[in-house]
Protein backbone atom coordinates (compact mmCIF):
# COMPACT_ATOMS: atom_id res chain seq x y z
CA UNK A 1 0.00 0.00 0.00
CA UNK A 2 2.76 2.15 1.10
CA UNK A 3 4.04 1.42 -2.55
CA UNK A 4 0.84 2.49 -4.22
CA UNK A 5 0.97 6.15 -2.66
CA UNK A 6 4.39 6.85 -3.22
CA UNK A 7 5.43 6.88 0.60
CA UNK A 8 8.44 4.77 1.57
CA UNK A 9 7.62 4.11 5.10
CA UNK A 10 4.81 5.04 7.72
CA UNK A 11 7.03 7.61 9.22
CA UNK A 12 7.22 9.59 6.10
CA UNK A 13 3.44 9.02 5.72
CA UNK A 14 2.93 10.49 9.24
CA UNK A 15 6.27 12.87 8.57
CA UNK A 16 3.26 16.49 8.49
CA UNK A 17 1.91 14.84 11.54
CA UNK A 18 3.84 16.85 14.96
CA UNK A 19 5.57 14.57 17.34
CA UNK A 20 4.33 16.79 20.35
CA UNK A 21 0.64 14.69 19.71
CA UNK A 22 1.70 11.43 18.38
CA UNK A 23 0.69 8.46 19.99
CA UNK A 24 4.02 6.70 21.77
CA UNK A 25 2.15 3.83 23.89
CA UNK A 26 1.43 0.46 22.68
CA UNK A 27 -2.38 0.11 21.93
CA UNK A 28 -4.90 -1.73 24.20
CA UNK A 29 -6.13 -3.52 22.03
CA UNK A 30 -7.96 -7.48 22.79
CA UNK A 31 -7.04 -10.70 21.23
CA UNK A 32 -9.07 -12.21 18.51
CA UNK A 33 -12.26 -12.84 19.89
CA UNK A 34 -15.41 -15.64 18.56
CA UNK A 35 -18.69 -13.63 18.14
CA UNK A 36 -20.28 -14.75 21.82
CA UNK A 37 -16.68 -13.57 23.30
CA UNK A 38 -17.43 -10.36 20.95
CA UNK A 39 -20.78 -10.25 22.92
CA UNK A 40 -19.78 -10.67 26.50
CA UNK A 41 -16.85 -8.15 26.07
CA UNK A 42 -19.13 -5.68 24.64
CA UNK A 43 -22.03 -6.28 27.77
CA UNK A 44 -19.47 -5.93 29.97
CA UNK A 45 -18.49 -2.52 28.96
CA UNK A 46 -22.34 -1.58 28.51
CA UNK A 47 -22.29 -2.43 32.39
CA UNK A 48 -19.87 0.15 33.40
CA UNK A 49 -22.30 2.62 32.27
CA UNK A 50 -24.38 4.18 35.03
CA UNK A 51 -27.91 4.54 34.63
CA UNK A 52 -29.06 7.91 36.00
CA UNK A 53 -32.32 9.60 36.27
CA UNK A 54 -32.28 12.75 34.27
CA UNK A 55 -32.93 16.72 35.89
CA UNK A 56 -30.49 18.54 33.14
CA UNK A 57 -31.49 19.83 30.06
CA UNK A 58 -29.63 23.00 28.75
CA UNK A 59 -30.98 22.25 24.96
CA UNK A 60 -31.23 17.96 25.04
CA UNK A 61 -34.55 17.02 27.38
CA UNK A 62 -35.50 13.43 28.65
CA UNK A 63 -38.55 13.23 27.16
CA UNK A 64 -41.30 9.91 26.65
CA UNK A 65 -40.80 8.07 23.65
CA UNK A 66 -44.02 6.30 22.47
CA UNK A 67 -42.79 2.68 22.25
CA UNK A 68 -44.27 2.19 18.89
CA UNK A 69 -41.52 5.01 17.10
CA UNK A 70 -38.55 2.63 17.15
CA UNK A 71 -40.05 -0.18 15.78
CA UNK A 72 -42.07 1.88 12.58
CA UNK A 73 -38.72 3.45 11.86
CA UNK A 74 -36.16 0.55 11.86
CA UNK A 75 -38.49 -0.63 8.89
CA UNK A 76 -36.08 -0.75 6.24
CA UNK A 77 -37.92 1.22 3.80
CA UNK A 78 -37.57 3.52 6.07
CA UNK A 79 -34.04 3.62 7.83
CA UNK A 80 -31.60 3.11 4.42
CA UNK A 81 -33.46 5.51 2.34
CA UNK A 82 -31.55 8.42 1.30
CA UNK A 83 -32.42 11.25 -0.51
CA UNK A 84 -34.29 10.56 -3.93
CA UNK A 85 -32.66 12.41 -6.55
CA UNK A 86 -36.03 12.25 -8.57
CA UNK A 87 -38.23 12.81 -6.08
CA UNK A 88 -41.53 12.48 -6.86
CA UNK A 89 -41.06 8.30 -7.34
CA UNK A 90 -40.46 7.95 -3.55
CA UNK A 91 -43.95 9.10 -2.72
CA UNK A 92 -43.97 7.94 0.56
CA UNK A 93 -41.04 9.91 1.63
CA UNK A 94 -42.42 13.04 0.31
CA UNK A 95 -45.86 12.29 2.19
CA UNK A 96 -44.49 12.04 5.35
CA UNK A 97 -42.05 15.01 5.11
CA UNK A 98 -45.50 16.37 3.68
CA UNK A 99 -47.07 15.84 7.31
CA UNK A 100 -43.86 16.89 8.88
CA UNK A 101 -43.61 20.19 7.10
CA UNK A 102 -47.75 20.78 8.50
CA UNK A 103 -47.23 19.77 11.47
CA UNK A 104 -43.73 21.96 12.33
CA UNK A 105 -46.19 25.23 10.79
CA UNK A 106 -49.04 24.59 12.80
CA UNK A 107 -47.27 23.69 16.21
CA UNK A 108 -44.97 27.05 15.39
CA UNK A 109 -47.62 29.16 14.03
CA UNK A 110 -45.89 29.71 10.52
CA UNK A 111 -46.83 30.32 7.25
CA UNK A 112 -44.51 28.17 5.48
CA UNK A 113 -42.30 24.99 7.14
CA UNK A 114 -38.70 23.56 5.04
CA UNK A 115 -38.13 20.11 4.93
CA UNK A 116 -35.68 19.67 7.64
CA UNK A 117 -32.50 21.00 9.02
CA UNK A 118 -29.41 18.96 10.73
CA UNK A 119 -30.02 20.74 13.87
CA UNK A 120 -31.32 23.65 16.16
CA UNK A 121 -28.11 25.20 16.15
CA UNK A 122 -27.39 25.12 12.48
CA UNK A 123 -31.23 25.74 11.68
CA UNK A 124 -30.44 29.10 13.87
CA UNK A 125 -27.19 30.13 11.68
CA UNK A 126 -29.21 29.57 8.60
CA UNK A 127 -31.67 31.97 9.54
CA UNK A 128 -29.37 34.68 10.37
CA UNK A 129 -27.65 34.00 6.74
CA UNK A 130 -31.41 34.41 5.85
CA UNK A 131 -31.52 37.79 6.88
CA UNK A 132 -28.89 38.98 5.70
CA UNK A 133 -29.68 37.87 2.57
CA UNK A 134 -32.53 39.57 2.98
CA UNK A 135 -31.37 43.14 3.87
CA UNK A 136 -30.52 45.52 1.28
CA UNK A 137 -28.54 47.84 3.75
CA UNK A 138 -26.98 46.24 6.19
CA UNK A 139 -24.78 42.68 7.30
CA UNK A 140 -25.26 43.00 10.67
CA UNK A 141 -27.11 40.94 12.79
CA UNK A 142 -28.39 40.65 16.24
CA UNK A 143 -27.93 38.51 18.65
CA UNK A 144 -29.27 38.24 22.30
CA UNK A 145 -27.29 37.26 24.87
CA UNK A 146 -29.51 35.05 26.50
CA UNK A 147 -29.17 32.85 23.69
CA UNK A 148 -27.46 29.28 23.89
CA UNK A 149 -23.66 29.62 23.80
CA UNK A 150 -23.73 26.41 21.74
CA UNK A 151 -25.61 28.34 19.67
CA UNK A 152 -24.17 31.64 19.08
CA UNK A 153 -20.85 29.79 18.70
CA UNK A 154 -22.59 27.98 15.40
CA UNK A 155 -23.84 31.24 14.31
CA UNK A 156 -20.74 33.05 14.78
CA UNK A 157 -18.95 30.14 12.75
CA UNK A 158 -21.15 31.04 9.78
CA UNK A 159 -21.10 34.39 10.23
CA UNK A 160 -17.25 34.45 9.51
CA UNK A 161 -17.45 32.88 6.29
CA UNK A 162 -20.13 34.96 4.54
CA UNK A 163 -19.25 37.77 5.77
CA UNK A 164 -22.07 39.17 8.56
CA UNK A 165 -21.20 40.75 11.44
CA UNK A 166 -22.32 39.49 14.71
CA UNK A 167 -23.12 42.13 17.72
CA UNK A 168 -24.79 40.45 21.43
CA UNK A 169 -27.66 42.49 22.79
CA UNK A 170 -27.27 42.59 26.71
CA UNK A 171 -29.22 40.85 29.23
CA UNK A 172 -30.85 41.98 32.19
CA UNK A 173 -32.03 39.62 35.07
CA UNK A 174 -31.79 36.83 32.74
CA UNK A 175 -33.66 38.28 29.73
CA UNK A 176 -33.05 40.64 26.91
CA UNK A 177 -32.92 44.09 27.32
CA UNK A 178 -35.42 45.20 25.58
CA UNK A 179 -34.13 49.00 25.93
CA UNK A 180 -30.49 48.34 24.87
CA UNK A 181 -32.26 46.29 21.47
CA UNK A 182 -34.05 49.60 20.64
CA UNK A 183 -31.20 52.13 20.75
CA UNK A 184 -28.99 49.12 18.85
CA UNK A 185 -31.92 48.99 16.14
CA UNK A 186 -31.57 52.72 16.22
CA UNK A 187 -27.78 53.52 16.28
CA UNK A 188 -27.67 51.85 12.31
CA UNK A 189 -29.57 49.14 10.19
CA UNK A 190 -29.50 45.97 10.82
CA UNK A 191 -30.17 43.15 8.84
CA UNK A 192 -32.11 40.93 11.76
CA UNK A 193 -32.52 40.20 15.43
CA UNK A 194 -32.21 36.93 16.96
CA UNK A 195 -33.69 35.40 20.28
CA UNK A 196 -34.48 32.46 22.36
CA UNK A 197 -37.67 31.19 23.87
CA UNK A 198 -37.08 29.80 26.76
CA UNK A 199 -33.71 31.29 26.93
CA UNK A 200 -30.13 29.82 28.14
CA UNK A 201 -31.56 29.90 31.52
CA UNK A 202 -34.82 28.71 31.26
CA UNK A 203 -36.93 32.15 31.29
CA UNK A 204 -39.98 33.07 29.48
CA UNK A 205 -39.00 36.08 27.94
CA UNK A 206 -41.74 38.96 26.97
CA UNK A 207 -41.40 39.86 23.46
CA UNK A 208 -44.46 42.21 23.26
CA UNK A 209 -43.28 44.81 20.34
CA UNK A 210 -39.92 43.37 19.60
CA UNK A 211 -41.53 42.38 16.23
CA UNK A 212 -42.65 45.94 15.37
CA UNK A 213 -39.23 47.44 16.66
CA UNK A 214 -37.74 44.92 14.19
CA UNK A 215 -40.06 45.60 11.51
CA UNK A 216 -39.98 49.52 11.93
CA UNK A 217 -35.89 49.00 10.74
CA UNK A 218 -36.41 46.80 8.23
CA UNK A 219 -34.92 43.66 10.04
CA UNK A 220 -35.56 40.23 10.22
CA UNK A 221 -37.26 38.90 14.17
CA UNK A 222 -35.98 35.15 14.51
CA UNK A 223 -36.86 33.56 17.19
CA UNK A 224 -35.09 29.76 18.20
CA UNK A 225 -37.76 27.79 20.57
CA UNK A 226 -38.22 24.47 22.19
CA UNK A 227 -41.36 22.96 20.15
CA UNK A 228 -42.49 20.99 23.05
CA UNK A 229 -42.73 24.05 25.08
CA UNK A 230 -44.69 25.61 22.40
CA UNK A 231 -47.64 23.76 23.11
CA UNK A 232 -48.47 25.57 25.62
CA UNK A 233 -46.59 28.71 25.19
CA UNK A 234 -46.94 31.81 22.88
CA UNK A 235 -45.36 30.44 19.41
CA UNK A 236 -43.43 32.47 17.42
CA UNK A 237 -46.11 32.99 14.89
CA UNK A 238 -48.08 34.78 17.27
CA UNK A 239 -44.98 36.86 18.73
CA UNK A 240 -44.72 37.98 14.72
CA UNK A 241 -41.60 36.58 13.98
CA UNK A 242 -40.46 36.31 10.16
CA UNK A 243 -38.29 32.78 10.82
CA UNK A 244 -38.84 30.26 13.57
CA UNK A 245 -35.92 27.81 14.37
CA UNK A 246 -34.88 25.36 16.75
CA UNK A 247 -33.91 21.63 17.51
CA UNK A 248 -36.88 19.05 17.35
CA UNK A 249 -35.12 16.58 19.85
CA UNK A 250 -37.80 17.71 22.96
CA UNK A 251 -40.53 16.04 20.37
CA UNK A 252 -39.91 12.66 22.08
CA UNK A 253 -36.17 11.83 20.10
CA UNK A 254 -34.18 9.79 23.19
CA UNK A 255 -31.33 11.77 24.46
CA UNK A 256 -28.59 9.51 22.85
CA UNK A 257 -25.43 10.86 23.95
CA UNK A 258 -26.68 13.89 22.23
CA UNK A 259 -28.04 13.26 18.76
CA UNK A 260 -29.09 12.72 16.22
CA UNK A 261 -31.82 15.03 16.38
CA UNK A 262 -33.75 17.61 13.85
CA UNK A 263 -33.45 20.93 13.32
CA UNK A 264 -36.69 22.60 12.37
CA UNK A 265 -37.43 26.18 9.92
CA UNK A 266 -40.53 27.66 9.32
CA UNK A 267 -40.73 31.16 8.19
CA UNK A 268 -43.61 33.65 6.69
CA UNK A 269 -44.61 32.84 2.87
CA UNK A 270 -42.62 36.07 1.62
CA UNK A 271 -39.22 34.91 2.65
CA UNK A 272 -39.69 31.38 1.05
CA UNK A 273 -37.34 31.54 -1.40
CA UNK A 274 -34.89 32.52 0.85
CA UNK A 275 -35.47 29.63 2.94
CA UNK A 276 -32.57 26.73 2.91
CA UNK A 277 -33.58 22.92 1.82
CA UNK A 278 -36.53 21.81 0.02
CA UNK A 279 -40.05 22.03 0.85
CA UNK A 280 -42.48 19.17 -0.19
CA UNK A 281 -46.31 20.09 -1.69
CA UNK A 282 -49.40 18.32 -2.58
CA UNK A 283 -50.59 18.20 -6.06
CA UNK A 284 -52.89 16.18 -8.34
CA UNK A 285 -51.28 13.77 -10.93
CA UNK A 286 -52.78 13.70 -14.52
CA UNK A 287 -54.97 11.10 -13.77
CA UNK A 288 -56.26 13.46 -10.49
CA UNK A 289 -55.40 11.47 -7.83
CA UNK A 290 -53.09 13.03 -4.66
CA UNK A 291 -49.54 13.32 -5.62
CA UNK A 292 -47.05 15.13 -3.80
CA UNK A 293 -43.67 16.60 -5.23
CA UNK A 294 -40.59 18.82 -4.97
CA UNK A 295 -41.84 22.07 -5.01
CA UNK A 296 -39.28 24.38 -3.69
CA UNK A 297 -35.42 23.01 -3.84
CA UNK A 298 -33.27 26.30 -3.98
CA UNK A 299 -29.74 24.39 -2.53
CA UNK A 300 -26.84 23.97 -4.39
CA UNK A 301 -26.87 20.08 -5.81
CA UNK A 302 -30.07 21.11 -7.68
CA UNK A 303 -28.69 24.85 -9.28
CA UNK A 304 -25.66 26.82 -10.08
CA UNK A 305 -23.64 27.01 -6.23
CA UNK A 306 -23.69 30.89 -6.69
CA UNK A 307 -27.14 31.18 -6.67
CA UNK A 308 -27.94 28.43 -3.98
CA UNK A 309 -29.86 29.81 -0.99
CA UNK A 310 -27.41 27.61 1.18
CA UNK A 311 -24.90 24.66 1.08
CA UNK A 312 -27.04 22.03 2.70
CA UNK A 313 -26.90 18.94 0.93
CA UNK A 314 -29.52 16.65 2.88
CA UNK A 315 -32.00 16.62 5.36
CA UNK A 316 -33.09 14.89 9.02
CA UNK A 317 -35.42 13.27 7.08
CA UNK A 318 -35.61 10.13 9.74
CA UNK A 319 -35.12 11.96 12.57
CA UNK A 320 -38.25 14.41 10.48
CA UNK A 321 -40.19 11.07 10.28
CA UNK A 322 -39.56 10.57 14.18
CA UNK A 323 -41.32 13.63 15.27
CA UNK A 324 -44.20 13.31 12.80
CA UNK A 325 -44.74 10.02 13.95
CA UNK A 326 -44.52 11.13 17.83
CA UNK A 327 -46.64 14.31 16.68
CA UNK A 328 -49.20 11.67 15.69
CA UNK A 329 -49.46 9.50 18.34
CA UNK A 330 -49.12 11.87 20.91
CA UNK A 331 -51.92 14.62 19.17
CA UNK A 332 -52.69 17.78 20.19
CA UNK A 333 -54.00 17.03 23.73
CA UNK A 334 -51.10 14.66 24.46
CA UNK A 335 -48.43 16.99 24.09
CA UNK A 336 -50.23 19.81 25.62
CA UNK A 337 -50.45 16.95 28.23
CA UNK A 338 -47.23 16.37 28.27
CA UNK A 339 -45.60 20.16 28.27
CA UNK A 340 -48.54 20.92 31.24
CA UNK A 341 -46.41 17.99 33.46
CA UNK A 342 -42.97 19.80 33.01
CA UNK A 343 -44.14 22.91 33.51
CA UNK A 344 -46.20 21.58 37.31
CA UNK A 345 -42.65 19.41 37.71
CA UNK A 346 -40.53 22.00 36.94
CA UNK A 347 -42.39 24.32 39.73
CA UNK A 348 -42.75 21.92 42.17
CA UNK A 349 -39.21 21.53 42.50
CA UNK A 350 -38.51 25.16 42.35
CA UNK A 351 -40.70 25.78 45.18
CA UNK A 352 -39.29 22.59 47.33
CA UNK A 353 -36.20 23.77 46.82
CA UNK A 354 -36.22 27.60 47.55
CA UNK A 355 -37.91 25.68 51.19
CA UNK A 356 -34.18 25.17 51.92
CA UNK A 357 -31.81 28.24 52.89
CA UNK A 358 -29.38 26.06 50.60
CA UNK A 359 -31.19 28.03 47.82
CA UNK A 360 -32.23 30.92 46.64
CA UNK A 361 -33.81 32.51 43.48
CA UNK A 362 -30.85 33.25 40.59
CA UNK A 363 -33.55 35.94 38.75
CA UNK A 364 -36.91 37.01 39.14
CA UNK A 365 -38.39 36.00 35.93
CA UNK A 366 -41.40 33.27 34.69
CA UNK A 367 -40.02 30.07 33.53
CA UNK A 368 -41.13 26.83 32.04
CA UNK A 369 -39.84 23.66 32.88
CA UNK A 370 -36.33 24.51 33.08
CA UNK A 371 -34.83 27.06 35.81
CA UNK A 372 -32.12 28.48 37.46
CA UNK A 373 -31.10 28.61 40.81
CA UNK A 374 -28.03 29.63 43.27
CA UNK A 375 -26.79 27.08 45.52
CA UNK A 376 -24.66 27.94 48.96
CA UNK A 377 -22.35 25.49 48.83
CA UNK A 378 -20.17 23.52 45.96
CA UNK A 379 -22.24 23.00 43.12
CA UNK A 380 -19.17 20.32 41.56
CA UNK A 381 -19.66 18.57 45.18
CA UNK A 382 -24.02 18.53 44.83
CA UNK A 383 -23.81 17.14 41.66
CA UNK A 384 -21.64 14.67 42.87
CA UNK A 385 -23.50 13.49 45.44
CA UNK A 386 -26.32 13.02 43.23
CA UNK A 387 -24.11 11.03 40.84
CA UNK A 388 -23.49 8.96 42.95
CA UNK A 389 -27.56 8.15 43.83
CA UNK A 390 -28.35 7.59 40.63
CA UNK A 391 -29.34 11.14 39.73
CA UNK A 392 -27.80 13.55 37.13
CA UNK A 393 -28.89 16.83 38.82
CA UNK A 394 -28.45 19.34 35.97
CA UNK A 395 -25.82 21.92 34.77
CA UNK A 396 -23.73 23.88 35.96
CA UNK A 397 -23.99 27.55 35.12
CA UNK A 398 -21.68 29.46 37.13
CA UNK A 399 -20.06 29.12 40.32
CA UNK A 400 -23.01 29.00 42.76
CA UNK A 401 -25.86 28.90 39.92
CA UNK A 402 -27.00 25.23 38.92
CA UNK A 403 -29.67 25.23 36.33
CA UNK A 404 -32.51 21.98 36.55
CA UNK A 405 -35.04 20.79 33.72
CA UNK A 406 -38.20 18.09 34.52
CA UNK A 407 -39.84 16.65 31.88
CA UNK A 408 -43.12 14.49 32.08
CA UNK A 409 -41.00 11.37 32.76
CA UNK A 410 -39.97 12.68 36.01
CA UNK A 411 -42.22 11.04 39.05
CA UNK A 412 -43.11 12.50 42.13
CA UNK A 413 -40.83 9.89 44.15
CA UNK A 414 -37.78 10.94 42.01
CA UNK A 415 -38.17 14.52 42.26
CA UNK A 416 -38.48 13.70 46.03
CA UNK A 417 -35.50 12.07 46.04
CA UNK A 418 -33.70 14.59 44.71
CA UNK A 419 -34.86 17.53 46.93
CA UNK A 420 -34.02 15.33 50.08
CA UNK A 421 -30.83 14.58 48.75
CA UNK A 422 -30.34 18.51 47.85
CA UNK A 423 -31.38 19.63 51.60
CA UNK A 424 -28.79 17.13 52.96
Amino acid sequence: MLAKIGVGSLEDLYAEVPDTIRFKGDYQLPEAMSEVEIRQYLSGLGAKNQQLTCFAGAGVYDHYTPSAIPSLIERSEFLTSYTPYQAEISQGTLHYIFEYQSMMAELTGMEISNASMYDGTTATAEAVLMANASSKKSNKVLVSETVDPKTLAVIRTYAHYHGVEIALVPAVDGATSAESLQQMLDAEPIAGVVVQQPNRYGIVEDFTGVADACHDKKALFVINSIPADLALLKTPGEWGADIAVGDGQSLGIPMTFGGPSVGYMCCTEKLMRKMPGRIVGKTLDHNGNRAFVLTLQAREQHIRRQKATSNICSNESLMALFVTIYMSLMGKEGIKEAAQQSYDGAHYLYEQLLKSDKFSPAFNQPFFNEFCINYQGDVDALLKRLAANGILGGVKMGEHMLMMAVTEKRTKEETDQLISLCHE
